[in-house]
């Protein structure tokens, strides 16, 4: 633990390691900032060595978490669950958020940099987006400064939706657009998005900013490019959204993972993912593909490996010593 009286420029992120959370954290390493990250999964391999400090998440104990934050001058907040599995759950994230944003400020950290989602609603009949809204009304009653980003569909070498779709494309003749496939999305590029991050930490005063892309797809223009991109001839069918998500389902049977939840069905085809306004990024998604057309899609991104690997091992333990048990 450093000493309690590290100057200003300690910033303190959650999941240092994840997708978005490496990115902002090489910025901001670049930039001169002292690093320190909170991680379910403190034993990972850790890319940035001891130039960031790796604590695990206590959310069970508000008096430890807030001494491993004191010191920062503002925390950057990823947390979330994209899908309840086990005791994860949408009211779980929204708890341990609040305890959270509660240790951070008893610790004496002044800003809050928070990572909600585009379009959230108290009033949405989806636990995603009513529980992001939540959240955002615990970061404006907190009294911290802040800055709340709603991204919509984050893009990169190493995301999920459009590295998959391009890889059901390469290796799939046909693909199921659910309904009339009009439903738009405005994505945003990784790098762009931890600018956003980045840019936020020292900023005064308190925003809210949509982070989204100069360019707005249909979700069927979307496949379409991506297929012309990667020299695909996959044939484009619309099915009815259940029969869609069934497919989804079995597809995740085989691929051993979740590749999108009825909601984020609801929240795709609710046109929730294209807010209107200014980009707020630089990086066009045609062009990206264009230059990285010979490796996205090559291989399948699962959600379930890259954040429950750990549990996937105990897993695989537990049912080793049944069968070793039975045998």
């Amino acid at each position: 633990m450093q000493d309690e009286r590290v100057p200003m420029g300690t910033v303190a992120l959650t999941g240092a390691f994840s997708y978005t959370g490496k990115y902002a954290t090489r910025l901001l390493l670049d930039c001169g900032y002292r690093v320190r990250t909170l991680t379910y999964h403190p034993d990972r391999e850790n890319p940035f060595g001891d130039r960031v400090q790796v604590f695990p998440y206590r959310f069970e104990d508000p008096d430890g978490l807030s001494q491993t934050l004191r010191g920062a001058s503002t925390l950057i907040n990823t947390y979330w669950v994209r899908f309840p599995r086990g005791k994860s759950t949408f009211e779980r994230a929204v708890q341990n958020t609040r305890t959270l944003i509660t240790a951070a400020k008893n610790a004496g950290v002044k800003r809050i940099v928070h990572v909600s989602i585009a379009n959230p609603s108290t009033d949405s009949p989806l636990g995603y987006y009513r529980g992001k809204a939540e959240l955002e009304q615990v970061v404006i009653d907190s009294g911290l400064s802040y800055t709340i980003l709603r991204p919509t569909v984050i893009f990169g070498t190493e995301d999920i939706l459009i590295n998959n779709i391009a890889w059901f494309v390469r290796h799939f003749p046909v693909f199921g657009i659910p309904g009339n496939g009009r439903y738009r999305v405005r994505p945003i590029y990784v790098e762009d998005m931890a600018r956003l991050v980045v840019d936020s930490v020292d900023q005064s005063g308190n925003s809210v900013l949509n982070a989204i892309g100069p360019e707005t797809f249909t979700f069927e223009e979307l496949v379409k490019l991506i297929a012309q991109q990667v020299g695909s001839s996959v044939r484009l069918v619309h099915l009815p959204m259940t029969l869609a998500y069934l497919c989804t389902l079995v597809s995740g049977w085989f691929v051993g993972d979740t590749i999108l939840t009825w909601e984020e069905y609801q929240g795709l085809m609710g046109d929730l993912l294209a807010p209107a306004g200014t980009s707020s990024g630089q990086t066009r998604l045609s062009q990206w593909l264009a230059d990285n057309r010979e490796r996205v899609g090559t291989r399948y991104a699962s959600e379930v490996a890259r954040h429950y690997k750990t549990d996937a091992k105990v897993e695989a333990s537990i049912l080793s010593r049944k069968h070793q048990n039975a045998v």
